[in-house]
């Protein structure tokens, strides 16, 4: 079955090197049981090792079933580990979290035969722990702990099981319990080979092999081996190992759900550290939410303030745009816009709606309450293009515009003051002492730009405004709302030459009325506002990224703490990408959670 030449292995800690074996020649057949002594540091646990697949030979030849195994990659030798061999330790090496079941099953799961589950039940009943099979490593004795482990070893039918110091922390009682099982099952044609140091033992075996400086001293053999099982199929030529390396067995993974039921046990079996873990990501996350939440809230809450000023609107004013409170390059000439000019305005194609302006201060009196306030005098287009329906009441309409009608709508903070908690609708006020009726009451819009109260204000017709109240002949401003986002460089275009054809302007002259483009203001704002999100989200997402770094630093002390577990889990036939799986599968349950 096993065929070892000239087989080398040598150790090095920093510079100085051990040489552990040294050319070692051993045959082993099928339906051995071998003990192999020797004192500390003579190479029998290192030659236990090779035999077993779990370290490679620095020289020489590991021949399997007339298959040389000694230089195959990890996964293969895995895979061989999974299926050809069983192995106990000193130490039993039983998953802590997990149930004697659960532990007898490992080699099933990586083997890919987790539907062959029964197997691991049979087997813990073919020990004598039928009745511990839900028991916990802690909840039971040396004893019992070994015969799970051997359990284990026996779960996925291998052709050789590898004993290191089996009884070396048993009693006496349990000891022989143990090496019965093992007399057992090499009686019922199972290879076995056992590293003991103890004599009486090793006289259980049929062979003993001493060993001394990494070399086989003596080989003695007490009885002939029992004959192994072989299958009765003639024809059938190809090596175990062939079998495994080429058959449907390397294609076997582990489940994802047998992972995920391993990293949920792992997690649960470390609530408070796990708990902590989670307390990071919780930060992060609740500070993302949190930093985007206030940066969105301050968004919405701009955007509303400028949905008041209206989507797509050009204000036309008289004077230079150039300067401000100084005279203009004309001079101080200023282009005075009238009614004529607004209605002209109205007819280009780009334009949807205007609303000229007229306004000015004054003082208000109902019964004997007096409020002093803006009036503005603005067109019947005014509450669709400033989002500012009357709350209550209505809005003034064309007919009352050119009549001068003297109608009123009021602010709610004016509505207030003169009212209390009264209806103003259908009332009575001065306005410079001519007498308005109240038609309507505004929406209510808060602060604006630069902190003022944008409900302290009174709006009648402009042209009320113009020729009753205030005795003016131009309007002040004439608003225009453009019919859509992408027209409004031409809208600007075309009014400027509306502008100058109408009043003639050249030269000097031609700076003396600005077109102000509100969307620009809007878009800066809102370019602000997105600027403001993006660094508080950039803040949380350090947050977050801190949490994620505590959860990679609990997932690495988590490694390096179960390290002796890994190897376990790789003796009996883990593959590298199964214990990455399970360490991913993890850190992302304790990230989802």
């Amino acid at each position: 079955m096993i065929t070892l030449k000239g087989i080398t292995k040598t150790y090095k800690s920093g510079e100085v090197s051990f040489q552990a074996l040294c050319g070692v020649d051993l045959t082993i057949e099928a339906g051995e049981f071998v003990a192999i002594m020797g004192p500390s540091g003579s190479g029998k646990s290192t030659l236990l090792h090779i035999l077993g697949m779990l370290d490679r030979p620095d020289g020489g030849s590991y021949n399997f079933s007339g298959k040389e195994i000694g230089q195959l990659p990890d996964d293969q030798l895995a895979l061989l580990r999974n299926h050809l061999a069983g192995f106990v330790f000193q130490q039993f090496h039983l998953l802590a979290r997990n149930t004697a079941l659960v532990n007898t099953e490992l080699p099933l799961i990586y083997g890919g035969n987790r539907h062959l589950k029964s197997r691991a039940v049979d087997k813990l009943r073919a020990v004598g722990l039928a009745h511990r099979m839900n028991n916990k490593p802690n909840q039971m004795s040396g004893g019992e702990q070994q015969r799970v482990a051997i359990a284990r070893a026996l779960v996925n039918e291998p052709l050789v099981i590898f004993a290191d110091e089996p009884t070396g922390n048993l009693d006496t009682k349990s000891e022989a319990d143990i090496m019965g099982v093992l007399q057992k099952l090499n009686t019922e044609g199972k290879t076995i080979i056992m590293v003991t140091h103890e004599q009486e033992i090793a006289d259980l075996a049929k062979r003993i092999i001493r060993m001394r400086d990494g070399k086989i001293v003596k080989d003695e053999r007490r009885e002939l081996p029992v004959k192994a099982a072989v299958s009765s199929n003639g024809q059938d030529t190809l090596s175990p190992v062939d079998k495994i390396l080429h058959g449907k067995e390397t294609l076997k993974t582990a489940e994802f759900m047998d992972h995920l039921r391993q990293a949920v046990t792992a997690i649960l079996g470390s609530k408070v550290r796990s708990a902590l873990s989670m307390l990071g990501i919780l930060i992060g996350v609740a500070a993302v939410i949190a930093m985007m939440g206030l940066g969105q809230g301050a968004k919405d809450d701009i955007t509303s303030r400028l949905s008041s000023l209206g989507s797509n609107l050009l204000t036309l004013r008289s004077g230079s745009h150039n300067f401000r409170g100084v005279a203009s390059e004309a001079g101080g000439a200023e282009t005075k816009f009238t009614v004529e000019d607004a209605d002209a305005i109205k007819k280009l194609g780009t334009v949807k709606s205007i609303s000229p302006s007229s306004g000015g201060s004054g003082q208000l009196v109902a019964g004997n309450k007096n409020w002093r306030t803006r009036i503005r005098g603005v067109g019947v287009a005014y509450p669709a293009m400033h989002n500012a329906v009357p709350a209550s009441g209505r809005f003034f309409n064309e007919d009352e515009e050119k009549r001068r009608v003297k109608v009123a709508v009021l602010g709610s903070t004016v509505a207030k003051e003169l009212f209390g908690e009264a209806d103003p609708l259908g009332h009575s006020i001065r306005i410079n002492r001519i007498p308005f009726e109240v038609i309507g009451v505004l929406p209510s819009k808060g602060a604006g730009p630069g902190g003022m109260d944008q409900d302290d204000t009174v709006q009648v017709p402009y042209t009320t405004a113009m020729y009753r109240l205030f005795g003016k002949t131009n309007v002040d401003s004439i608003e225009v709302e453009v019919k859509e986002a992408g027209l409004i460089a031409k809208a600007k275009e075309d009014l400027t030459t509306l502008i100058v054809q109408r009043h003639k302007l050249s030269g000097e002259t031609l700076n003396s009325f600005q077109i102000i483009d509100l969307s620009e203001i809007q878009q800066t704002v809102a370019g602000t506002t997105n600027t403001i999100s993006l660094l508080l989200g950039c803040i949380a997402a350090i947050s977050l990224l801190v949490g994620g770094i505590g959860i990679m630093n609990i997932m690495l002390v988590s490694v390096t703490e179960r390290i002796r577990e890994i190897g376990l889990r790789k003796a009996i036939g883990a593959r590298r990408k199964d214990i990455l799986i399970q360490f991913l599968i993890e850190a992302v349950v304790l990230t989802i959670t």
